[in-house]
C-alpha cells in the first residue's frame, strides 16, 4: 500500500475496514499524512480515516470532522467505525468527505438485520447532506452492487447473496434519486465493471470474476468536475496487498 501512495500520490484517501486505533493508524500512516480516524467500538472490526497528503494544497479544516449516520442519538457498537466525514479545504471550496464502510451482511442472520438497520440511517444523513448545499463526496466499501454492470456472476449471486439482494440495491436507487452522482458510471459509462473487489477464494482474481462494490457518490456540482477513473487492479494474485483495488478518481 505504501509502494502504491508513493506512486499515485493522491491528495486525499479515504481507507476502510482499518481495523486499528489512533496510535496504529497514525504510525502506519506516517508523518506525510494529515489523518482523522474513526475506530470500531468493537475492537478488531470496521474502522475508518480520512488522511490528507502533508504537501497537497488541499488541508483539513481544524474545527469539522462529524460522525455522520448518528448525530442524532448514540451510536449501536456495531455500527461505529463505519461513517465519517471530514471537511477539507481546497482553495477557496470546503468539501466535505465520507469514509464509508457499510455491513456486508449475511443472509438469513442478524448480520442482515443489522445492515438494513444501518442503510436507514446513512439514507436519512445522505438526504440531509444533499440538501445542504455543500460539495460532498462519499467513498467507501458500501457493500451492495447496483445493477448486471457490477458483477461478474449476477445470475449466481441476485436474490442469493448478501450485497446483490433487490431490498439493497433499492438504497441505491434511492441514494441516486436524492441526486448523488456514481462517479465511476458516469465516467466509464455502459462497460461491465469496473471490478473493486474479488474474493481471496479459488480463481476469482484469476479469472476476473469481480465485483463493484467501492464507490464515490458526489453531489452533481462536484461530479461534474470529475475527469479520470482508475481502479488499481493489481497485476497478479500475489501483488494483491488487499481484497479491495484502490479507486482513485480526479476532481478539478
Amino acid at each position: 500500500m505504501a509502494d502504491a501512495l508513493a506512486r499515485t500520490q493522491p491528495d486525499i484517501i479515504a481507507l476502510q475496514e482499518v481495523r486499528a486505533s489512533d496510535a496504529i493508524t497514525f504510525e502506519h500512516l506516517g508523518e506525510l499524512w494529515d489523518v482523522v480516524n474513526f475506530p470500531c467500538e468493537i475492537k478488531g472490526r470496521a474502522g475508518v480515516a480520512v488522511a490528507v497528503r502533508k504537501d497537497s494544497p488541499v488541508k483539513i479544516s481544524s474545527d469539522t470532522a462529524r460522525f455522520g449516520a448518528h448525530t442524532d442519538g448514540e451510536p449501536v457498537p456495531v455500527d461505529t467505525g463505519r461513517w465519517l466525514e471530514v471537511d477539507v479545504i481546497d482553495g477557496n471550496r470546503t468539501v466535505t468527505v465520507v469514509s464509508a464502510y457499510l455491513h456486508s451482511g449475511q443472509v438469513g442472520t442478524e448480520k442482515m438485520d443489522q445492515k438494513y438497520a444501518h442503510l436507514e440511517l446513512v439514507t436519512e444523513r445522505m438526504e440531509a447532506l444533499i440538501g445542504s448545499g455543500r460539495d460532498v463526496i462519499v467513498c467507501g466499501d458500501l457493500n451492495i452492487v447496483h445493477t448486471e454492470r457490477d458483477i461478474k456472476n449476477w445470475k449466481g449471486n441476485h436474490n442469493k447473496t448478501a450485497g446483490v439482494l433487490d431490498e439493497e440495491i433499492a438504497y441505491v436507487d434511492a441514494w441516486l434519486a436524492q441526486g448523488w452522482r456514481d462517479v465511476t458510471r458516469d465516467l466509464s459509462g455502459d462497460e461491465q465493471g469496473p471490478y473493486t473487489w474479488w474474493s481471496w477464494r479459488g480463481k476469482a482474481f484469476d479469472n476476473n470474476a469481480g465485483w463493484r462494490i467501492d464507490y464515490q457518490l458526489a453531489t452533481p456540482g462536484l461530479a461534474a468536475t470529475a475527469s479520470e477513473v482508475v481502479v488499481d487492479r493489481a497485476v497478479d494474485y500475489a501483488s494483491r496487498f488487499s481484497d479491495h483495488a484502490p479507486l482513485r478518481i480526479a476532481y478539478a
